[in-house]
């Protein structure tokens, strides 16, 4: 059997969304059932050093939407990083499944050979498609949803593997 490129992106973008939406819903109970202010979550930082809660959704979301953007050759759509409540942290999440959802495998495919450039701080990184989805974009993303699921279960809520992995 024979993996596309498009399998291995937007798809797997999208599962990993759509579990990460349930646990923001969780975090968003836990705190509404404690009388928690939803700020103290959304700012959570697990070390002073990490960026908080919402940063980890943010930069889930950014790195999903421009990957799948970058394999189609496209510009991928901005957000502004200024959701600061569980809400505006769902939204962006749908916002992000949403337009993932646009991309077809007829617009990924193929794209295992592109050559992408991202601007960085230290200077510009340039990879196949194939080598920055696997070596690039899917450790980054589940990096930050990794950290996102972390932080609310550090905080008490009650989120575990199955949350992150979702059905099967």
């Amino acid at each position: 059997m024979t993996i596309s490129i498009y399998q291995a992106s937007a798809p797997v973008f999208v599962r990993m969304l759509e579990n990460l939406s349930r646990i923001v819903d969780k975090g968003a109970a836990h705190a509404e059932a404690r009388k928690i202010e939803p700020a103290v979550l959304i700012n959570y930082r697990l070390y002073p050093d990490m960026l908080p809660f919402s940063k980890q959704i943010q930069i889930a979301t950014d790195i999903a939407k421009g990957c799948v953007a970058r394999l189609a050759g496209q510009e991928p759509i901005k957000f502004e990083d200024n959701e600061a409540s569980f809400p505006e942290l769902q939204a962006r999440i749908g916002k992000t499944v949403d337009y993932l959802k646009t991309f077809s495998a007829q617009m990924i495919d193929g794209s295992e050979e592109k050559s992408i450039t991202l601007p960085m701080r230290t200077g510009p990184l340039t990879f196949t498609g194939l080598k920055y989805l696997l070596d690039f974009a899917h450790p980054n993303f589940y990096f930050h949803v990794t950290t996102a699921h972390d932080i609310l279960r550090h905080c008490g809520v009650e989120v575990g593997k199955w949350d992150f992995l979702g059905k099967t």
